[in-house]
């Protein structure tokens, strides 16, 4: 498989995020898929990935994302620009601490028209 050595963080979004995920699992990248809570949710995107339940609302939840992101090489985003931010885990925070990570993000900037790293791919 093309992309077997590529490691993937996709935090669950909107279908956008979660289908760019499911490619490249589909394609060989192993996929771990960062989910709310568990509400026995038996969504179609999830095949071939790996699901992981945090809490990101959480400062265990937080620090634990942060922990995967230093070991990931992609990081699918699919919130609205500056959620992430808002719970301490903007693209500019996590691209410091895994400056190798690339983080796909739906857009051109950040919350309020920040530019981003050049490690984020848009989508």
């Amino acid at each position: 498989m093309p992309l077997k050595d590529v490691m993937v963080l996709e935090f669950v979004g909107l279908a956008p995020g979660p289908f760019c995920g499911k490619i490249l699992a589909d394609f060989g990248a192993s996929v771990l898929r960062i989910d709310k809570v568990w509400e026995n949710n038996f969504d179609v995107m999830t095949h071939g990935k790996t699901t992981l339940n945090i809490n990101l609302k959480t400062s265990e939840g937080r620090k634990l994302a942060r922990k995967l992101v230093q070991v990931h090489d992609v990081l699918i985003d699919p919130f609205r620009p500056g959620v992430l931010e808002s719970v301490g885990l903007g693209p500019h925070l996590l691209c410091k601490e895994n400056p190798r990570c690339n983080i796909s993000w739906n857009g051109f900037t950040g919350a309020n028209g920040t530019t981003l790293p050049s490690s984020i791919w848009y989508v």
